[in-house]
């Protein structure tokens, strides 16, 4: 078999036994209505580490709302347009917590991003190795509720499994906006806003409206090019990014796509949109965007270039930034390069007049050698989290115990300039987009420690005190390849629970609303004996 065919066939291979297929939805399709199967080393593998939390609240930053996003816990994969990854929902407190997880299909089914519409069900693209679904899911069963098949993904390359899993066209990036529509642009190019009600005891989606982005692209940008994220700014227009440099934006009342062209940079990451502008960043440079009426297009404020690196490092997507930009505070906007021997933290200030130096501070961190993030910083106040993904390349290569460099680190933000760092958790979090949820003062990653002697792939979600970086409790997933994360988010949803994307579907950990009383469990269990 050929190397496709080879990863194909592990992704495939049954745990225990193959589940018969039930059918869901209203759309005269069948699901898989399993759990997914966990793999070797998962009955001797540690279940829970640590202590419940006792909640330690943030004060919730004085923020506007964003008028063209949804409200409540979250609107798209950083949570907000400022892409802080920060929540006021509440996750889990690791009392006595329950793992659930939903299987999606026999082969992929990743959800890269889950968010919520006004009812509290997950609204989810998931993906496969060549269709992206929208779901929307039961937050309770995880059980497929409605679903809607978006066009199929163009190949660019159909025996690299790398750039098959690092291709995020198709709605991977997608929003929840003000009229609980989900916004997303499909393989074809076309941004769709897709609703959903309930019909007859059953929910099922309608397409809301569409814009056609192919003609525009057609006209400036390369062969194939695909749009990967859509976002709104605060004036209602709708703007996208592509692979190969083009930005864009759609007057939904006009109907009418402008924008411009990055000649020879590419664009791998979302963008932030708040009040002051659009922040871009491409594999060279960091911009700010403003939409001209007079032009009905994009326009450059200013351009910032760091240190993209010489190469693209294992534990990024390409060369270049890996991060989403986040808008931090009132003035503030924050990347990471791609520099050696250490990736940079950089800091500017997006408001600083022409012609000043816009760089507050930049902070080198990780090991030497060592050092890559491919996920968006996390935002609260003038702290910044960051996250280590230097060695993970792809789900294949971190099998049989091995498992991605270390490191999260707190980096402070000095007002008046610099620098500093607040704290270093050598916790291992190869792929995820944490959250921070201000509720209770805990930030969650989806974690993974090597394990060289056994060789077992186990996979926890790992609650750390945003305060003192200490590790608070880490509960068990899975065991497996299934549970990789593989770059997928992190969602803390308004029940409560933490969802995580995994490979083969979703994992969601809650506490138990009726913990058992361990000693008398015990007790009973003597005297059954």
């Amino acid at each position: 078999m050929g190397r496709l065919a080879v990863v194909l066939a592990v992704l495939v291979a049954p745990a225990f036994v193959l589940p018969a297929c039930t059918f869901t939805g209203s759309q005269n399709r069948f699901e898989l209505n399993r759990s997914i199967p966990v793999r070797y080393g998962y009955r001797t593998t540690d279940k829970y580490v640590g202590a419940a939390h006792n909640p330690a609240p943030l004060p919730t930053p004085d923020e506007a709302a964003h008028p063209y996003l949804a409200r409540g816990s979250g609107s798209n994969m950083h949570v907000d347009g400022r892409a802080t990854d920060r929540t006021h929902a509440p996750g889990p407190l690791g009392s006595d917590p329950v793992v659930r997880s939903r299987s999606l299909g026999v082969l992929g089914g990743q959800c890269a991003s889950a968010n919520f519409d006004s009812e509290g069900n997950i609204l989810a693209v998931c993906i496969n190795f060549t269709r992206p679904r929208l779901l929307l899911l039961d937050p309770d069963s995880l059980d497929v509720l409605a679903r809607y098949d978006l066009p199929k993904r163009i190949a660019r390359s159909p025996f690299s499994i790398r750039k098959i899993v690092s291709d995020t066209s198709g709605g991977a990036y997608f929003y929840v906006d003000h009229a609980d529509r989900a916004v997303l642009a499909d393989s074809n190019n076309r941004i769709l806003r897709i609703g959903h009600r309930q019909k007859n005891g059953r929910y099922e989606f309608f397409l809301a409206g569409s814009f056609d982005a192919q003609p525009y692209l057609d006209a400036v940008s390369h062969d194939n090019d695909r749009i990967t994220s859509v976002m709104p700014d605060w004036r209602g227009k709708i703007w996208f990014v592509t692979k190969h440099g083009a930005i864009g934006a759609v007057d939904p009342d006009a109907n009418h796509v402008g924008g411009l062209t990055l000649p020879g940079e590419e664009i791998q990451n979302s963008f932030a949109v708040a009040e002051d502008g659009v922040y871009v960043v491409s594999d060279r440079a960091l911009y700010r965007l403003e939409y001209d009426a007079d032009l009905q297009a994009p326009r450059i404020v200013w351009r910032e270039t760091y240190d993209r690196g010489s190469a693209r490092k294992p534990g990024m997507l390409g060369q270049g930034s890996g991060t989403t930009p986040t808008v931090v505070g009132e003035r503030f906007v924050a990347i990471a390069d791609n520099a050696e021997p250490r990736v940079n933290v950089l800091v500017y200030d997006r408001l600083a007049a022409q012609g000043e130096d816009r760089l507050v501070c930049q902070i080198p961190v990780f090991e030497n050698g060592r050092s890559a993030t491919e996920n968006s910083l996390v935002s609260y106040g003038n702290a910044l989290v960051v996250e280590n993904n230097y060695g993970y390349k792809t789900f294949m290569s971190m099998t049989r115990g091995k498992t991605s460099e270390p490191g999260i680190w707190r980096i402070d933000v000095d007002p008046a300039g610099g620098c500093d760092i607040a704290w270093k958790s050598q916790e291992t979090s190869p792929t995820t987009v944490p959250k921070l949820s201000t509720a209770n003062g805990l930030l969650y990653f989806y974690t993974k420690n090597p394990d060289h002697w056994r060789l077992i792939d186990a996979f926890y979600l790992t609650a750390v005190d945003f305060q003192t970086g200490e590790t608070v409790f880490k509960v068990l997933t899975g065991t497996g390849m299934k549970f990789d994360n593989n770059w997928a988010a992190i969602t803390l949803g308004p029940d409560g629970a933490a969802y995580v994307g995994v490979l083969n579907g979703i994992v969601k950990v809650e506490d138990n609303p009726n913990p058992i009383d361990v000693a008398s469990d015990e007790r009973r269990r003597k005297r059954r004996q």
